[in-house]
């Protein structure tokens, strides 16, 4: 089955907690989210586009609250899952692409834009190579999931910073955020669903990486 009708199929186009005007498609009880995995991994993680996580949630709620800090930008979702952050952002007014390598996440992203009324396209980003041309903000939500994403996330981000990109990052005070870093700008309680999904309410992080 191709990823855009699995997910039409399986999962449920519902209004995200504490964000009026965004629904996403979400995963839930039914979903068999597992028909996608190999057998050979006993507890395979949520996957970012089939739920919303805190760190993205965190991300969404400051673009609705302060519409100035994207309005006319030319922001990029990185690491975008279900395209949550980029709605907000195109919401509030940005001119957004979304960078995403899992191929659902891909037809997550447009099917999610176009149910909320915008235009969100797909960008490759290579997190070994430069800084992305055009853009002025990067949004990058749950993105410090591992220390081996981590370790070439924060270069690629501080190149990205270097040719004078503003970046945003949203995250839960995971392991392995470099806090050393980064500078908090906002938190959100947020109704966190991805990797604590058995928790209603936790701590969503802004930071700006100084």
């Amino acid at each position: 089955m191709e990823p855009a009708d699995f997910i039409t199929s399986h999962l449920q186009l519902k209004p995200v907690p504490g964000l009026p005007g965004i629904s996403l498609y979400t995963a839930h009880a039914g979903s068999r989210l597992s028909r996608l995995f190999s057998e050979d991994g006993d507890d395979p993680p949520a996957p970012y586009w089939a739920y919303p996580w805190a760190g993205g949630l965190a991300l969404a709620h400051h673009f609705a609250a302060h519409p100035e800090l994207v309005a006319g930008k030319r922001v990029l979702d990185l690491g975008a899952g279900s395209g949550l952050v980029g709605i907000a952002a195109a919401q509030a007014g940005a001119l957004v692409q979304a960078a995403e390598i899992d191929a659902n996440g891909r037809a997550a992203i447009g099917l999610n834009a176009a149910a909320n009324g915008v235009a969100i396209p797909l960008r490759e980003i290579d997190l070994d190579g430069p800084a992305p041309k055009a853009i002025d903000l990067i949004a990058a939500g749950d993105v410090f999931y591992n220390a081996e994403v981590a370790a070439l996330m924060l270069p690629f981000l501080r190149r990205c910073q270097a040719n004078g990109i503003t970046v945003l990052i949203g995250d839960p005070d995971r392991r392995d955020l470099p806090r050393d870093a980064l500078t908090e700008v906002a938190r959100y309680t947020v109704s966190d669903v991805g990797d604590a999904r058995d928790t209603a309410n936790r701590m969503g992080v802004v930071y700006r990486l100084r």
